[in-house]
């Protein structure tokens, strides 16, 4: 706060960076919007330093997220990873895209469907790519059911949807 007080115009000094290590821990190395395995991931500011530059070095403010994926936010709001209940979204096998599901609060599912458009995550190749290397793995052992749920935990989700299913 008190560079921010010093330096009212131009771009936050990036401070942040400082803390990516804890920030990764705290989201157990997951993308906040992707829920996958990211072991290069960035400092997401939720609310954009551009449009919200008091809230540049606010911890609460910080997200773990995918580079690309963070690129492609921008200033956008989207749906906020801390606000998203465990079955909201889910993995439709073996496409792999992401979906909402019934479950989405009627008044958040505008936002919901713009999230999965706007940072590419329905059914980006980039996204998609990364689903189905986790599922290889875990379809040709390389990857255990508890390493699934750890790395790729909605994958994990629709593996064990699938099961029960079949059972």
């Amino acid at each position: 706060m008190v560079w921010l007080s010093r330096h009212s115009d131009g771009r936050s000094k990036d401070f942040w960076k400082e803390c990516k290590s804890a920030l990764a821990d705290g989201f157990r190395n997951l993308c906040a919007y992707s829920a996958m395995y990211e072991p290069v991931g960035t400092v997401d500011h939720f609310f954009s330093t551009n449009t919200h530059r008091h809230l540049a070095y606010e911890w609460s403010n910080y997200r773990y997220a995918s580079g690309w994926i963070n690129s492609s936010k921008q200033d956008n709001v989207v749906l906020d990873p801390f606000q998203v209940e465990d079955d909201w979204f889910e993995i439709i096998l073996p496409s792999l895209q992401l979906v909402i599901t019934a479950d989405v609060p009627q008044e958040q599912r505008e936002l919901a469907e713009y999230t999965l458009s706007s940072l590419h995550l329905r059914d980006d190749e980039r996204v998609i790519r990364q689903r189905q290397e986790w599922y290889r793995m875990y379809l040709e052992e390389e990857l255990t059911f508890a390493g699934l749920e750890k790395k790729a935990p909605l994958i994990a989700r629709a593996v064990r949807k699938q099961m029960a299913a079949q059972s």
